[in-house]
């Protein structure tokens, strides 16, 4: 157990420095992924609520401090659509790649809202129609191509609590008649 949050919590300081850093030669017509949403979306659907609420309260932190966001920003965002993200886990069935795709869209578009929305009512000359079209939704489809590559990855490196499917032993020839 220990191992594992040792694992969550580099996964998530890594990806919240690699987003604010190196991430930016993935830059598609002016869109990064969000490694953030992904990542909430991910521990959401493997961890539970209060892990993927955690994932993005740590993300959350990381970004803001990187950014020149008003420190809370992120944090409150990402912890929000956390709970969201783990709600949603809990009543769809998630091991197909499509719904995972689409929650991270859904999650994305939603993270992107609360993050317009809070900083129009801090800054209300903000154009948060323009962010809206022009950043949110972009973003929250690349993140969602993302998706399965990264989920692959994640689920190659994270240690699993389920246990390993063992083959049955099999018997050879002379086993079998002398029992």
């Amino acid at each position: 157990m220990m191992r594992k949050n040792i694992i969550w919590i580099v996964v998530v300081v890594g990806a919240a420095l690699v987003q604010t850093t190196v991430l930016e030669y993935a830059r598609l017509m002016g869109v990064l992924p969000d490694l953030a949403v992904l990542l909430v979306v991910y521990y959401a659907l493997t961890g539970g609520i209060e892990r993927a609420m955690l994932t993005g309260a740590i993300a959350g932190l990381f970004l803001d401090v990187a950014s020149n966001a008003v420190i809370g920003h992120h944090v409150l965002c990402l912890t929000i659509v956390g709970y969201i993200a783990g709600r949603i886990g809990t009543r769809l069935v998630t091991d197909i790649p499509a719904v995972k795709v689409g929650i991270v869209f859904l999650i994305g578009v939603l993270n992107g809202l609360l993050y317009v929305g809070v900083e129009y009512v801090q800054e209300p000359e903000f154009r948060a129609v323009y962010d809206i079209i022009a950043l949110v939704v972009p973003t929250a489809f690349y993140s969602a191509l993302v998706t399965p590559f990264l989920f692959f990855v994640l689920d190659r490196f994270e240690p699993s609590d389920k246990p390993k499917k063992r083959r049955p032993i099999r018997a050879d020839a002379q086993t079998r008649k002398t029992i």
